[in-house]
């Protein structure tokens, strides 16, 4: 026997009827996208069964590990409140919550359509999908360029140009290794260990947002700079896998490799943002 979206959701109906107080007070559209958000982990798991891949069943996600809840729809369960006469000073509604005031980094282009509340350690963050848009269309350089990720540089284009690659991870690698040891000196369950783990989760969120940023003003750079860019379509997954092996068939070179596979996922290849291009 299966259980389905529309089966889950019909009794959601009922549990929110007989819990007014706990379950009814919160939005139901974004109860029915956490719903749809496990149909669809479950679907992808029997799929993956079904092709005969590692299946990777579904973990279950508790009120630690669910970081992030969805409204489908600006207005129900949760409002964008624009203020346009305080731009940095704006406020999101969320239903059974209240106002709560967010820092808008940016001006707001097109119509909020969805609304996501995202936790990152300590910090939440608002995301917000519009529809709606304008365009604003690069101007035309007439220029073409390929490019190569690497790790010695992030980028090197087919013009001889290249973009330096920061090593964030290597750069905090001492202080979280400090952070990771005091955190394996505490008592599981302790309130310094919950302390620690927030620590470490701050180092490691400080040097993702490093990594993002970089990538996104070198992704700027080069669509500025040219009109079509061919890159190659690498599998970074099956590249930075681990060469360790098993015990009938262990692997070579594995202490070369595991550098290799550090230094490949502290350049963020996966991380460069979409621009005008054409894969190759």
């Amino acid at each position: 026997m299966s259980v389905r979206y529309g089966d889950q959701s019909a009794e959601l109906k009922h549990i929110r009827a007989d819990d007014a107080g706990g379950q009814g007070r919160w939005s139901f559209s974004s109860q029915q996208a956490t719903l749809r958000r496990l149909d669809k982990a479950f679907r992808a798991f029997f799929d993956r069964v079904k092709a005969g891949r590692t299946p990777g069943f579904p973990r279950f996600k508790g009120r630690g590990r669910f970081d992030s809840v969805e409204w489908p729809k600006d207005g129900d369960g949760c409002r964008w409140d624009s203020q346009p006469e305080h731009p940095t000073a704006t406020y999101v509604r969320l239903q059974g919550i209240g106002h709560v005031r967010v820092h808008q980094h940016r001006p707001i282009r097109g119509r909020v359509k969805t609304i996501s509340a995202k936790r990152e350690g300590s910090r939440w963050y608002v995301v917000l999908s519009c529809d709606d848009v304008p365009a604003e269309p690069l101007p035309a350089t007439g220029a073409t360029a390929g490019i190569d990720m690497g790790v010695a540089s992030l980028v090197t284009t087919s013009d001889g140009a290249h973009v330096a690659n920061p090593r964030h991870l290597a750069a905090t690698a001492d202080r979280l290794a400090d952070a990771q040891r005091d955190l394996a000196r505490k008592e599981r369950g302790s309130k310094r260990r919950r302390k620690a783990v927030a620590r470490v989760a701050a180092l490691h969120g400080k040097v993702r947002r490093q990594r993002l940023d970089h990538a996104h003003k070198a992704a700027l750079v080069l669509v500025r700079g040219y009109d079509v860019i061919v890159y190659e379509d690498l599998r970074i997954t099956n590249m930075s896998r681990s060469a360790s092996g098993t015990i009938e068939a262990p692997g070579r070179n594995v202490a070369q490799k595991t550098g290799l596979n550090r230094s490949i996922l502290d350049a963020g290849w996966g991380g460069v943002p979409d621009g005008p291009r054409v894969q190759g």
